[in-house]
C-alpha cells in the first residue's frame, strides 16, 4: 500500500517534533497498477492503470522531489514498438493534471452535463472518446501539484524558496528537470522505440514546447507530434497594437453566443461571422491601432461603429477606450443590461455581481464551476476507483509562484525542433469562446511559430465551439479526441519512410 511517511522517519530523534508533525511527503518512488476494461468508440479496450510517483534527481543524484503521475497503458497489445506514447501536461503554471485527465483524453471523465456543468453524485463515468485506443497515456504532476512534492534532503531539511525557484518553478527550470524525468520514465517503462507525443494546455503550450527541444537535444529524445491546447504565446510577441486587435473575433465570438450582436450578424452562421471579423481584424482593425493618436477623426469613428456592431458593446465604449477594449472590461460589460458577466476561460458561463457598475467581474462563473466538479472528481478516482492511498493534498493549483518567466524562447524552440526532425508534426486545438488564451491569437501565434512557410504543412489549427476546456461541452470532447485521433495517425510515418526533406 502507498503510505505518506514523515520526512525520514529513522530521524525523528534528532529533527524537530514541530518539523516531523507538520511535514508530509511522498514515498518518492512507488506505484500501484490496476486493471480494467472500457469501450472507446463502440469497442473493447483493456488497460492498465499505474498511478505512483517517481522521483527528481539532482546532478550528484540526490532525489530533490517526487512527481506524481498515472500512465495507462493498453494490455491488449502485444508489442508497443509502434504503439504510440501520449505524455499530458496541463499548465497554471502551477496546476494538476487533472483538466485533461479526468475530463478529456482519459478513458473517464467527470459527471457532468452535456454542456460541462457540475452534477451531483460528483465522479466519473466512461469516456467512450478516449484517445487509449490508439496511444497509452501518462499524465505527469509537475513539482506541488496534484501530489507532487519537493523532497526534503538526508537531513530532513527542506531546501530554500529560492533554491526550489532555481530548481523547479520557472520556464526553463521547469522544461530541464521534466526532460529529466521523462527520459527515466520512458527508460523504465521500455518506450524508446514508440512514437512519442506532447500534449499540453495553457501554460503547458509553453512547457511542451520547450520539451519537443529539450528532449532532442539533451535527451536525444525525438517526437513525432506536439499538440497545443488553448496555447499561450510560447514567447511569440504579439504586444501593442497585436494582442489588442486579435481580442476582437474572440469577442465577436462571445457576443453571438449569447445573442448580444445586431440582428444583421447575428442571424449569420458563427464561422461566416469569424471569417468576416478575422479579415476586418487584419486588414482594417490592426492597422487603425497601430495609427494611434494620429488616426483620421472618420477613420476612428468608422472603425469604433464596426468594432461596437462586431463585440456587442456600443460605439461610446469602443471610443473610450481608444479602440482597444481589455479583456476585463468586456467581460463585465457585455451583458450589464441583463445584470450578468461572462466568463473568462470560457465566456458561455456566466455570473452575477454585487455591483452592475464596474470594469470587471467579481469572480470567474466557468472556474468556480469547474472547481466544483473536478475536486471531488479526481480525489475520489484516485483514491477509491485506482487505489491511491495518502493523506497528502492533491493540489488543483499549487504553490509554485513567483514563476520566473525569463528567456521564454519556447516557440522559438518548437520551430527549431520540428526543422531539425521531419517526422515531427504540431497541431493547436482552440475554443472560439475562450478569453484568456483566444483563438485569434492561437492562430496567429501558428503563423508566426515558421515565418518561413517552410513547414506548413506540418501545422494545423482546429477551433471549437465551446471555451479553454472545449471538451467538457459533450460534441466537442467527441470531436477533438477524433483530431488527435487523425492527428496520431497521420503523423506516423509508413514504413520504410525515413526522416529526410
Amino acid at each position: 500500500m502507498l503510505r505518506i511517511i514523515p520526512a525520514m522517519l529513522v530521524m525523528i530523534v534528532c529533527c524537530s517534533f514541530a518539523y516531523a508533525q507538520n511535514t508530509r511527503l511522498l514515498v518518492s518512488d512507488d506505484a500501484k497498477t490496476t486493471n480494467h476494461t472500457t469501450k472507446i468508440k463502440g469497442k473493447t479496450v483493456r488497460y492498465s492503470a499505474t498511478v505512483g510517483t517517481q522521483p527528481v534527481w539532482d546532478a550528484e543524484g540526490n532525489t530533490t522531489a517526487s512527481l506524481f503521475y498515472t500512465y495507462y497503458q493498453r494490455t491488449d497489445v502485444k508489442d508497443n514498438a509502434s504503439r504510440p506514447l501520449l505524455i499530458s501536461f496541463n499548465g497554471g503554471p502551477g496546476s494538476a493534471s487533472v483538466w485533461m485527465h479526468i475530463a478529456y483524453t482519459g478513458p473517464k471523465v467527470l459527471n457532468v452535463d452535456s454542456e460541462g456543468y457540475p452534477l451531483q453524485p460528483y465522479g466519473v463515468k466512461t469516456n467512450p472518446h478516449s484517445v487509449l485506443d490508439v496511444a497509452d497515456i501518462v499524465f505527469v504532476n509537475p513539482v506541488n501539484t496534484g501530489f507532487s512534492r519537493v523532497i526534503a534532503d538526508k537531513n530532513g531539511k527542506m531546501p530554500s524558496k529560492d533554491a526550489q525557484k532555481k530548481a523547479f518553478f520557472g520556464v526553463n527550470a521547469d522544461i530541464k528537470y521534466l526532460a529529466e524525468w521523462i527520459s527515466t520514465f520512458v527508460s523504465r517503462n521500455n518506450r524508446w522505440r514508440s512514437p512519442k507525443y506532447l500534449i499540453g494546455e495553457s501554460y503547458g503550450t509553453t512547457r511542451v514546447s520547450g520539451l519537443a527541444l529539450e528532449l532532442q537535444n539533451r535527451q536525444w529524445m525525438y517526437l513525432n507530434g506536439v499538440i497545443l491546447v488553448s496555447p499561450t504565446d510560447i514567447g511569440i510577441d504579439r504586444k501593442g497594437p497585436v494582442k489588442a486587435a486579435n481580442r476582437l473575433p474572440y469577442f465577436a465570438a462571445t457576443a453571438w453566443y449569447h445573442h448580444a450582436l445586431p440582428e444583421s450578424l447575428q442571424n449569420k452562421d458563427l464561422y461566416t461571422l469569424l471569417d468576416e471579423v478575422e479579415t476586418f481584424t487584419i486588414n482594417q482593425y490592426l492597422p487603425a491601432i497601430a495609427k494611434g493618436g494620429f488616426i483620421p477623426q472618420a477613420e476612428k469613428q468608422s472603425v469604433a461603429e464596426k468594432v461596437a456592431s462586431y463585440s456587442g458593446l456600443s460605439v461610446e465604449e469602443v471610443l473610450g477606450s481608444n479602440l482597444t477594449v481589455d479583456t476585463s472590461y468586456f467581460w463585465k460589460a457585455l451583458l450589464r443590461e441583463r445584470e450578468q458577466t461572462v466568463g473568462r476561460l470560457d465566456s458561455r458561463y456566466l455570473g452575477i455581481d454585487k455591483q452592475n457598475v464596474g470594469s470587471r467581474p467579481d469572480y470567474y462563473a466557468e472556474l468556480t464551476s469547474w472547481l466544483h466538479s473536478f475536486t471531488p472528481a479526481i480525489n475520489y478516482y484516485l483514491r477509491d476507483e485506482l487505489g491511491y492511498k495518502t493523506d497528502v493534498k492533491y493540489n488543483m493549483f499549487g504553490p509554485v509562484r513567483p514563476w520566473d518567466r525569463t528567456n521564454n524562447n519556447t516557440g522559438e524552440n518548437l520551430r527549431q525542433a520540428m526543422a531539425q526532425n521531419p517526422y515531427l508534426n504540431v497541431m493547436i486545438q482552440a475554443g472560439y469562446y475562450d478569453g484568456a488564451t483566444n483563438y485569434f491569437d492561437a492562430k496567429y501565434t501558428m503563423w508566426q511559430l515558421d515565418p518561413s512557410g517552410k513547414m506548413s504543412s506540418r501545422l494545423s489549427f482546429k477551433g471549437y465551439e465551446s471555451g479553454h476546456m472545449m471538451y467538457l461541452r459533450a460534441p466537442d470532447l467527441d470531436a477533438a479526441n477524433q483530431d488527435i485521433r487523425e492527428f496520431i495517425k497521420a503523423s506516423l510515418p509508413a514504413n520504410n519512410v525515413a526522416a529526410k526533406y
